[in-house]
């Protein structure tokens, strides 16, 4: 007569619990998609360039528009640079995310949903603000480009000099140690868990403090390459998720790591060459 009269909630329990985790993955796609269409829409305005001294093309991502102040260029750029990260990132964190959410409903808190958009809100703000930082170098390299044509003919030699800097990272044991935690949520969350909104924010925060320590040096080649070019966007993506899910991740972050510095390597001999 108990197990009778158990049985029924426990399988309620069981269909809440998948229709919750099914609505979660539901929420989860829309906003990638979302992301992609307004990335992807945003990387065909950017569409060509300025030639530049020294046999280089500026993109427009670089280049105020007529009458747009800096902070409105630092608008745009952040908003469609953090469309562009939940695009790219959104699916290689979710399994941390997915995770976190059923460690809140296991430990008995409170709105383990909206706990889960904020440790998201913490992971994607280290990104935000990485993103500043992009949009600080970038508009000031750029704005040195344009003052200068000697700095201007540098541009190509020092695009290889970052490749090969990225390359590099990419051996090191520093590279292997964020990808660990990138790679291990549940280890990750047995050491960062804190219940509560701010405990919340506070996973995401430390878990995208390691993805960008991870990460920073294929943001950086993408930066180089084409911060907005789908081509290359859709490439550092693939990167950055196999090294995260693939159990074979960490080889292919040194087998990336060699191939920026061999294209590292023969951009700054063919300046030379020149």
């Amino acid at each position: 007569m108990s197990a009778a009269t158990h049985t029924p909630n426990t399988r309620a329990g069981v269909g809440t619990s998948a229709s919750r985790e099914r609505n979660a993955r539901l929420i989860a796609a829309v906003v990638f998609a979302v992301c992609a269409a307004v990335t992807w829409r945003a990387a065909q305005n950017m569409r060509g360039g300025m030639p530049m001294p020294g046999g280089w093309e500026m993109s427009m991502m670089w280049m105020s528009m007529p009458g747009q102040t800096l902070g409105g260029s630092a608008w745009m750029f952040l908003t469609m640079w953090q469309a562009m990260m939940i695009a790219m990132m959104l699916p290689s964190s979710w399994p941390m995310l997915e995770l976190y959410r059923r460690v809140a409903i296991s430990s008995g808190g409170r709105w383990p949903g909206l706990a889960t958009v904020a440790a998201g809100a913490g992971y994607f703000g280290v990104w935000l603000a990485f993103g500043a930082v992009v949009f600080a170098g970038g508009f000031g390299i750029s704005a040195g480009a344009m003052r200068s044509a000697p700095v201007s003919r540098a541009m190509p030699l020092a695009a290889g000099a970052a490749l090969v800097v990225s390359g590099v990272f990419q051996l090191t044991p520093w590279k292997q140690a964020c990808l660990r935690h990138c790679r291990s949520p549940l280890l990750f969350l047995g050491h960062a868990w804190r219940p509560g909104f701010r405990g919340a924010v506070r996973v995401g925060i430390i878990h995208g403090a390691y993805c960008a320590g991870c990460c920073w040096a294929l943001m950086l080649i993408q930066s180089v390459l084409g911060v907005m070019n789908l081509a290359v966007m859709t490439a550092v993506a693939a990167v950055i998720g196999v090294e995260k899910l693939w159990r074979r991740g960490p080889v292919l972050a040194r087998v990336a790591g060699v191939v920026a510095i061999g294209v590292g390597v023969w951009v700054v001999w063919a300046r030379g060459v020149r």
